[in-house]
């Protein structure tokens, strides 16, 4: 585990309710809310919806709640509705949810993102796939995309331009930029997006990064953006404050990025001041969660624990953990430091609350918000009396 990272556990208490201080921010719990893309901004800037859908959570009790994947320039969105945070005006438009989530025990979290050649897409529930003529009939148009290397995700994919050296410093800088908005919007916590076969990842692998310069070649230099990439932010972000790094530990295809490739990567990583990994996988050629067989419940544990035992930082782990148990299971066996969930809390937004109540933590919804905790202790006390508890 990293050495900025305490563990301030309490006698008897489950460790998913042990607060946990990463250099000088406080988790009040081990829950963290995954960045979600809700493809609904305009223009990258955050409203509305985003407001509802970061602050249930933060009501909702989970001590860590991450904005979705916020674009770094303008190009390195996903789609039309991608969130961005490339100028101050979108570090402005999200103070509001800072201080909510703020406001109701939650520490804010931001997500720096480039889609790099998964760039300029329909957004899902428009078919998931290239801007066509029906999305151009809503005013959604294509955009240049660019990559290491000049090659697509797939055949229905667009061709990528291939980065020269000044363009990938200029996106370095965009990172590094962009840690500055987040800072002063409110942010606490920083992560750099390096998975899901986005610009960081694609970098990294050898299926997508063919580069003959000092940007490809060997491992060493495949890992050379992300490492600058994460130096630059490091320096631009406060030194109080935490940074993780998201990064698929596997690509699971043929001859792509591996476990060990990735051990290696955390080692520098934490070298240059990274105190979190977020152990994810995948989408180097297509989704991060596409397979032709069921996933298992947490299916990407066994990367968030070799990963720390092997590198002593800390991990946050996720994937398909959907039950309290499962949850305080995975910290007690040490496998991991922070429990992610993103879909889950979709479908259940209060989860950190109510695996509280199951594990014995909050028994009279003490830490639920007043508005909500006085009216369940009355609706306890009923159904206790009409043997329903």
């Amino acid at each position: 585990m990293s050495e900025t990272a305490v563990i301030e556990s309490v006698a008897e208490q489950p460790i998913l309710f042990s607060p946990m201080t990463v250099r000088g921010v406080t988790l009040k719990n081990r829950i963290v809310i995954s960045p979600m893309c809700q493809y609904s901004a305009h223009n990258g800037l955050a409203n509305e919806w985003h407001n509802v859908h970061l602050g249930q959570f933060a009501l909702g009790g989970a001590g860590l709640v991450f904005c979705e994947a916020a674009a770094v320039e303008e190009r390195g969105r996903i789609t039309h509705g991608d969130l961005g945070i490339w100028s101050a005006d979108h570090g402005a438009a999200l103070k509001p949810i800072v201080s909510f989530l703020r406001a109701h025990g939650a520490v804010p979290g931001m997500q720096l993102a480039h889609a790099g050649r998964k760039a300029s897409m329909q957004r899902p529930w428009h078919g998931n796939g290239p801007l066509d003529e029906s999305d151009r009939a809503r005013g959604e148009t294509i955009w240049d995309i660019v990559a290491p290397s000049a090659e697509p995700v797939n055949d229905r994919s667009l061709m990528p331009d291939e980065l020269g050296i000044a363009d990938i410093q200029s996106i370095q800088k965009a990172f590094a930029a962009a840690a500055g908005y987040a800072d002063a919007a409110g942010f606490e916590v920083l992560e750099i997006h390096s998975a899901h076969g986005y610009l960081s990842h694609s970098f990294l692998s050898p299926l997508s990064n063919h580069r003959t310069d000092a940007y490809g070649g060997d491992r060493a230099g495949r890992m050379r953006f992300t490492l600058e990439t994460a130096e630059k932010v490091r320096a631009a972000w406060p030194d109080s404050k935490p940074l993780f790094v998201r990064i698929s530990s596997v690509d699971g295809v043929e001859d792509g990025w591996n476990i060990d490739d990735s051990v290696v990567l955390v080692d520098e990583l934490k070298r240059r001041g990274v105190d979190v990994i977020d152990c994810s996988s995948g989408g180097i050629a297509g989704m991060a969660t596409a397979t032709r067989d069921p996933l298992p419940l947490g299916f990407r544990l066994p990367f968030s624990d070799r990963i720390r035992a092997d590198t002593g930082i800390a991990t946050l782990t996720h994937g398909l953990i959907i039950d309290v148990d499962q949850a305080e299971e995975i910290l007690q066996s040490g496998q991991a430091d922070l429990i992610g969930i993103a879909r889950e809390a979709l479908y259940n937004p209060y989860w950190p609350r109510h695996a509280a109540h199951a594990l014995g933590v909050d028994p009279e919804f003490g830490d639920w918000p007043h508005q909500y905790g006085w009216w369940l202790t009355r609706r306890e006390a009923h159904l206790k009396n009409i043997g329903v508890r």
